[in-house]
């Protein structure tokens, strides 16, 4: 009699653990799939403002209700043309039908210069003026030398796009937000 008293007891906590581990992984998945989600760095084409091998946290749901600015770090499907298996890691620069344009190491949006500290070096190419489609940015990243991205593939369409960069978690000493852009982010020098 004892012995079915602890056996009940025993298949009773099994299936406890069951349920919870069954429960747990179901909120890891949703988590993860429709909420945040995380990514480790492979690249420098974010340098200096993110470093290989930065974990991120990832927003997969939120941004989703407010607008895609300009300066915001997305996390993206690679569109075709980028030939790559991996997600990116870009800045947004070009907003849907805003007239984009590189030349002589700036970046002029309606022919207005971006005002760009977080660039690890002003670009070497020049591209455009092209004007950004709609449901489409035009995304660079910070290494602009060094980067595989819109100069090269073309529009990121809208419905590639995963989520907005939240914060870096890791490594620790570098902890937080990977930064606001600067104000005003148009210099007063107009395109010539």
């Amino acid at each position: 009699m004892w012995k079915v008293i602890i056996l009940k007891g025993i298949m009773k906590s099994v299936l406890e653990w069951v349920v919870i581990i069954a429960v747990a992984f179901v909120l890891s998945v949703i988590i993860r799939n429709f909420i945040v989600d995380t990514r480790i760095v492979p690249t420098g084409s974010m340098l200096p403002t993110i470093q290989l091998q930065d974990r991120l946290i990832v927003d997969r749901l939120f941004y989703k209700y407010s607008t895609i600015k300009r300066g915001d770090i997305l996390v993206f499907t690679a569109p075709e043309q980028a030939q790559e298996d991996l997600d990116l890691v870009k800045r947004v620069i070009g907003l849907p039908g805003e007239k984009v344009e590189i030349k002589n190491g700036k970046v002029y949006i309606e022919d207005k210069a971006l005002n760009e500290p977080y660039i690890m070096a002003p670009p070497d190419y020049n591209y455009g003026p092209v004007t950004v489609p709609p449901n489409s940015y035009f995304m660079l990243g910070d290494n602009r030398r060094a980067s595989k991205d819109s100069h090269i593939w073309g529009f990121l369409p809208a419905d590639k796009i995963l989520g907005r960069v939240w914060i870096r978690y890791w490594p620790l000493e570098r902890f937080g937000s990977l930064g606001k852009v600067p104000e005003p982010y148009f210099t007063q020098a107009v395109q010539k």
